[in-house]
């Protein structure tokens, strides 16, 4: 089976503080590591390459240094990986362009998996986007994959309740959190990866749409401050006049 993994260098978000002054996030300085549920997507493939043989290609879309950090999902078990460097404008709409193209030099696949989203935006949209592109199936928001011979088999979920969907081959699946836990690479298996194959594509090569629809204004931090609010009468008071204040600020319904 080829499977594909999508994956994302992104910045640590726990790292990021707010300038005060500017209310923008200070991004300089912040390190880097690889989208924490594409770690999730590369679990869920080397489990189904164990079941049935195959190959993992691993991609992204970032500059000379995600090298570095790809190397992490090599250690893990991916086979080989593509990097190519981001136009100097890019957005969803670019990211799933260049990915599709990609996903298509490479000739055949049957499985392509991806994080559900990255944890620096979360927008959810590349899975989708890529489904769209390559005019195959999608699921998404899987938390339990079952890979069979003709089929997949996915509980997907949405909140509330879960459903269970299946697709035949080729497919795409975004994944959640809590479908499996990650790996962690053995040091023999940290040193075997520096052997295997990275390759890097320009955009260029790969001759798609590199023209951003939307244009980023300006990043800004929420501002969020506490009321401190203190309610010192007897329980059953304060109880109603919180849920009084809560209803007054808009976070229950009326």
């Amino acid at each position: 089976m080829n499977i594909i993994v999508c994956a994302k260098q992104v910045v640590d978000v726990s790292e990021i503080k707010i300038d005060s002054s500017s209310n923008k996030p200070i991004l300089t300085g912040i390190p880097v590591k690889i989208s924490d549920i594409d770690k999730n997507a590369m679990e869920e493939a080397i489990k189904i390459k164990d079941k049935h043989g195959g190959k993992i290609t691993t991609i992204t879309i970032g500059p000379a240094t995600a090298k570095e950090k790809i190397k992490e999902l090599l250690a893990m078990g991916a086979d080989e990986a593509v990097i190519i460097p981001p136009p100097e404008n890019e957005d969803y709409f670019v990211t799933s362009k260049l990915l599709s193209a990609a996903i298509q030099k490479m000739g055949d696949y049957d499985l392509i998996l991806c994080g559900e989203a990255s944890i620096d935006l979360f927008s959810g949209q590349i899975a989708p986007r890529i489904a769209g592109d390559l005019h195959i199936p999608q699921i998404t928001y899987v938390q339990q994959l079952t890979a069979d011979k003709e089929k997949i088999t996915a509980i997907r979920n949405l909140g509330d309740t879960a459903i269970t969907m299946e697709a035949t081959y080729p497919v795409i699946i975004s994944v959640t959190k809590e479908i499996n836990e990650p790996r962690l690479p053995s040091l023999m298996q940290i040193l075997a990866s520096a052997n295997k194959p990275i390759h890097e594509w320009t955009p260029e090569e790969l001759q798609t749409q590199t023209n951003p629809m939307i244009t980023k204004i300006d990043i800004k931090g929420v501002a969020m401050q506490r009321k401190n609010v203190k309610y010192e009468d007897n329980l059953e008071e304060s109880i109603k006049k919180l849920v009084d204040d809560l209803a007054k600020e808009g976070v229950l319904g009326g």
